[in-house]
């Protein structure tokens, strides 16, 4: 079987490797579809600070069980599954309390240990979610950023009746904005520097979009939702501008959760976060029931994900991928790898 290997920075080989067999309580999985991610694009520019060369990325993947391991039960041959990329350890205080998105040795596979990027791949049973026969291949490989948006969600508290201000149209902010609605908010906002996400966030059910290269965001929350303001703000931008309006604009008392990952220090006025009693709270990957709520969503319609699915490329073009994705930033949303192309 073909395996994608990214040697170094900017440099991807394709090598003809033995196809695994599942051992003890593992599935093979035949791999069907990759989804590329932000942090996908930092391994390739070499800044991703927690993955050393060489190593076979993706960890957004939907498949289909080939064979099962001894012991395995519960899933079938042919079942269409996708792939929870967490290796913890299983032992420190969060893995024993339930929270093992927070595992102190937490691995992700296409970072610090293999990723799926191969034709076939064997997994611990444990890590497989079974998908429904109606949902794609495509959809199926978008469950993993669902999921994260979905935990992010949740990190609020229950959505029921609440207003919610979500900071970057990306991918994450989309699905953030679109998960908050089908689990019960009454009404989000986007907002953006770009017209074109704001244009794909508007297409998948935000109820305003707002770019603030031209409008305050502070105008834009009280246009949105009256004095009141939002219930609950996400930044999932991820930079100093984006946090800043956060904090400036919040409603005292209100909540701020962080989804996107910054890229170095960050700078905020942590006396007005302080005197307004703002609660800044922080959003980590997600768990087992996140991909279950996911999966839901999709299922009920209230979560959409084929508009944001961008372009797809064979297998062989996984390196073309990623310099697309370079070259067409703003449009791009999710580019799909079909692994058995």
């Amino acid at each position: 079987m073909l395996q994608q290997v990214m040697t170094e920075p900017g440099e991807i080989e394709f090598r003809e490797v033995e196809t695994p067999k599942p051992g003890q309580g593992e599935v093979l999985v035949k791999i069907m579809k990759i989804g590329v991610c932000g942090s996908d694009i930092h391994v390739y520019h070499g800044e991703h600070p927690f993955t050393k060369y060489p190593v076979t990325q993706g960890h957004e993947v939907s498949g289909e069980i080939a064979e099962l391991g001894e012991g395995v039960t519960g899933l079938r041959v042919g079942q269409k599954v996708t792939i929870q990329p967490q290796v913890v350890c299983g032992k420190c205080y969060p893995c024993r309390h339930g929270k093992y998105n927070l595992c102190e040795e937490l691995k992700v596979m296409g970072f610090q240990t293999t990723g799926v990027a191969s034709h076939y791949f064997a997994v611990d049973a444990q890590k497989v979610t079974p998908l429904p026969e109606s949902m794609s291949f495509d959809e199926g490989a978008m469950i993993e950023p669902l999921a994260v948006a979905v935990h992010a969600v949740r990190r609020a508290g229950d959505m029921e009746g609440k207003k919610i201000a979500v900071l970057g149209a990306g991918p994450i902010g989309i699905l953030v904005a679109q998960a908050a609605k089908g689990m019960g908010a009454e009404s989000v906002l986007i907002t953006d520097v770009s017209d074109v996400r704001l244009q794909k966030a508007k297409e998948c059910g935000a109820d305003f979009c707002v770019n603030t290269k031209e409008a305050d965001f502070g105008k834009a929350l009280v246009d949105s939702f009256g004095p009141d303001k939002a219930d609950v703000i996400y930044d999932c931008a991820g930079n100093n501008i984006t946090m800043g309006q956060a904090i400036q604009y919040a409603r005292k008392g209100s909540t701020i959760i962080l989804v996107a990952v910054f890229a170095g220090p960050g700078k905020l006025d942590l006396a007005v976060l302080n005197d307004h009693e703002l609660d800044l709270n922080t959003s980590m990957m997600y768990r087992n029931e996140d991909y279950v709520k996911a999966i839901q969503l999709v299922e009920e319609g209230k979560v959409h994900l084929a508009p944001l699915v961008s372009k797809h490329f064979a297998f062989r073009e996984y390196l073309e991928a990623y310099r697309y994705i370079d070259a067409n930033r703003e449009t791009t949303m999710k580019v799909i790898i079909n692994v058995q192309e």
